[in-house]
């Protein structure tokens, strides 16, 4: 077995590096841009006189970030070469998200909002797996651009880890669909014009089968926002939005009548993949700075370093992050070789462990740093209330451990799912 990153990745790595000093660097530092990402400006990001959305002038940065990674040909790492990317594998999204967190926070990699120079892109890989060829013509080039998005209309007030018990519906009436019901948690609805919302077509609650996804625009009637969710890590683009009577036509369903479960499980195992070697960068990021100051900081006449109350947590954390890495790259490979659906119990092994290993690095380094750890002059306290976030919303720790259960004890089992080619 051979453990080498692939030499065509450590070339690129070095490349997305060159680009970061020579290009978005210095664009981070120019008319005072820099605020957006200095730990004691952290509420520049937010438009208190918006109710707490995000600031315009933060989100367009990231957008014109996004533009010049696009023309330099990274933004499409993921993304077929057809459609002017690099046919980038999962194994490659993994080291790739793990090398830019591990930077630190930045407008290279901005982990609060999942901003990036090499873009996730799920919306659009959705649309390339899913789309009819319509869709694809209508949706993929725009949604690359940045010129069309999508929110993610799942969960539900009353129904959150629970998909299938969802109570919003759609039927048919005079060929088109009527959808009823209610959506929290519908992050970036706040800018997106529309919302792919999650609805049963048939079937009873509980079954897998029955859910459809449809892209209902924004702006249809009967659509409302009824209210945008403030978090432990402001601003806010988490919204809660209503259906009422809202009516969209056939063309607007993705994947298929019936299938939109499928669509979702996808979504969860492609983007969870990569949201876990983020978490594991920025443990990384937590650990190396920890590291270092233990080193230089000298109480007592003599390096923090030299005792083992420092060293022995930071050497747990080391060995964590160590084997969290191997797995995550393992499970990356056998998604690329073997298909999405064949290691779900390990992507939720991945996701889970390096959630609560990147809170546990930012609380450790906190506590290296002491009170200058604590406070807004150092990123870790950003770092801790973000990926706290992500033990809820990627799918809680109790859930993936349940999932993992379920294969482990033989009440699920590895297959793709129903139709799904």
């Amino acid at each position: 077995m051979n453990f080498d990153i692939p030499q065509d990745l450590v070339d690129y790595l070095h490349e997305l590096d060159d680009f970061i000093e020579q290009v978005i660097k210095p664009l981070e530092n120019r008319d005072d841009n820099i605020r957006f990402f200095d730990h004691r400006r952290e509420d520049a990001r937010t438009d208190w006189e918006r109710g707490g959305l995000p600031n315009a002038d933060w989100e367009a940065l990231m957008a014109r970030a996004k533009r010049l990674a696009d023309d330099a040909g990274h933004y499409r790492y993921a993304i077929p070469g057809a459609y002017g990317g690099r046919d980038g594998t999962n194994l490659g999204m993994a080291i790739i998200r793990e090398h830019l967190a591990a930077k630190g926070l930045g407008l290279h990699n901005d982990l609060q909002t999942e901003h990036s120079i090499v873009g996730n892109n799920v919306g659009a890989l959705l649309m390339l797996a899913y789309g009819t060829e319509r869709q694809k013509a209508e949706w993929v080039e725009p949604l690359l651009r940045g010129e069309k998005s999508y929110a993610y209309g799942i969960t539900e007030p009353n129904h959150g880890s629970d998909a299938t018990h969802m109570e919003t519906r759609a039927e048919r009436r005079g060929g088109d669909w009527i959808i009823n019901g209610e959506k929290t948690w519908n992050t970036g609805v706040h800018s997106s014009p529309y919302d792919l919302v999650y609805a049963r077509t048939s079937g009873q609650p509980g079954d897998a089968q029955g859910i459809t996804a449809f892209l209902v625009p924004m702006a249809a009637r009967g659509v409302r926002v009824e209210e945008m969710l403030w978090t432990f890590n402001m601003p806010t683009d988490h919204g809660r939005v209503s259906f009422t009577d809202v009516r969209v036509a056939d063309d607007t369903i993705l994947g298929g009548e019936g299938k939109g479960l499928q669509v979702v499980q996808h979504f969860f195992n492609e983007n969870r993949i990569r949201q876990a070697a983020s978490s594991l960068g920025a443990a990384q990021f937590c650990i190396d700075q920890a590291v270092a100051y233990a080193k230089e900081r000298k109480p007592f006449g003599k390096p923090l370093a030299v005792n083992q109350g420092i060293q022995f947590p930071l050497v747990e954390l080391q060995t964590r992050a160590e084997m969290l890495r191997a797995l995550i790259h393992k499970t990356a490979w056998s998604m690329d070789t073997h298909g999405n659906f064949t290691v779900s119990d390990k992507v939720s092994m991945c996701n889970y462990t390096a959630n609560r290993l990147c809170c546990d690095a930012a609380d450790w380094a906190m506590q290296v740093h002491g009170g200058l750890g604590y406070s807004r002059h150092q990123p870790f306290e950003h770092i801790y209330r973000h990926h706290r976030r992500y033990r809820i919303t990627e799918g809680a720790d109790e859930i993936q451990m349940r999932r993992i259960a379920g294969y482990l004890f033989g009440f699920m089992r590895q297959q793709k799912p129903k139709g799904v080619e």
